[in-house]
């Protein structure tokens, strides 16, 4: 296989405070990468003003740039990041009316799903923060909400948790089955070496993309995504990780042989096409 493919499951574009939608496009082509899935940012760090619809039709309209312009595919996945709760409750919102306000941002999310502007809804969840029972009650309500949602458009959901071990997949798995939401369309962000079906319940693990993670997660098995969560934002410089990351990991995994080239075609390939119902080439 000449050409190794790279899909970078998380990963964040951003002219406002980063380098932007092409910048980040042509690094990771530059480094071998073949697809990004990109989510949009939450809603402070576009403007105060900021409305969800528009963060979402933002990144939309990056990953339309990409795709023109770059010989990278750009797929989005659009919802209302869990600390969009948190923030408008810790301004004086009424928690009621800040959960509404997360099922409207939700549902706009399906439909744009529906109308094919994106491939699934996410980064939604719940805070790695500590909050109040009643409010991590609320973060609950919405994940299954967005579960049923992408039930009905049948997409993933990509999960922005607290870190997550065997139980917290437990208990994602079972929201899943409430709301009949297969669980491998459970995408779990930024994910750990979970990747045996008794640790993750049959979600499909996205791993963060360091050597430790990836070098434990082959021990067990091949079955997860790859991610950066790269920020785009210059006053964190290449935080979580950098653009290049899935491309360069993947071809050093190969040539240490602990990853075959078939093996990359499955993760980067055939896992996500068949999870967000996209046909990706390279």
């Amino acid at each position: 296989m000449d050409k190794i493919p790279s899909t970078d499951n998380h990963i964040h574009v951003d002219p406002i405070n980063g380098e932007g939608p092409l910048e980040v496009a042509l690094k990771f082509h530059r480094s071998g990468g073949t697809s990004m899935i990109i989510p949009n940012k939450p809603t402070w760090t576009v403007s105060p003003q900021c409305s969800f619809k528009e963060a979402m039709e933002l990144v939309v309209g990056y990953v339309d740039e990409i795709n023109q312009e770059t010989e990278v595919q750009a797929f989005a996945v659009v919802g209302a990041h869990p600390a969009e709760l948190s923030r408008r409750v810790d301004a004086g919102m009424e928690l009621a009316q800040a959960e509404e306000l997360m099922r409207g941002a939700l549902e706009t999310a399906q439909n744009m799903v529906l109308e094919g502007q994106a491939v699934g809804i996410g980064e939604i969840g719940r805070p790695h923060y500590p909050v109040s029972e009643e409010e991590m009650e609320t973060h609950n309500r919405l994940m299954v909400y967005a579960m049923e949602l992408a039930r009905e458009a049948d997409c993933p959901v990509q999960l922005h948790t607290e870190t997550s071990s065997e139980e917290q997949f437990k208990e994602f798995a079972e929201m899943a089955r409430k709301a009949r939401l297969k669980e491998e369309k459970v995408i779990k962000h930024f994910s750990g070496p979970l990747v045996l079906p008794e640790e993750n319940h049959g979600l499909t693990p996205s791993l963060i993309a360091s050597g430790d993670v990836m070098r434990e997660a082959l021990k067990k098995g091949k079955s997860f995504l790859m991610e950066t969560d790269y920020l785009d934002d210059k006053t964190r410089p290449g935080a979580v990780m950098g653009p290049r990351t899935v491309p360069r990991r993947t071809r050093k995994l190969i040539n240490a042989g602990l990853l075959t080239e078939e093996d990359a075609y499955q993760i980067h390939v055939e896992r996500p096409g068949k999870l967000y119902n996209i046909e990706i080439d390279f």
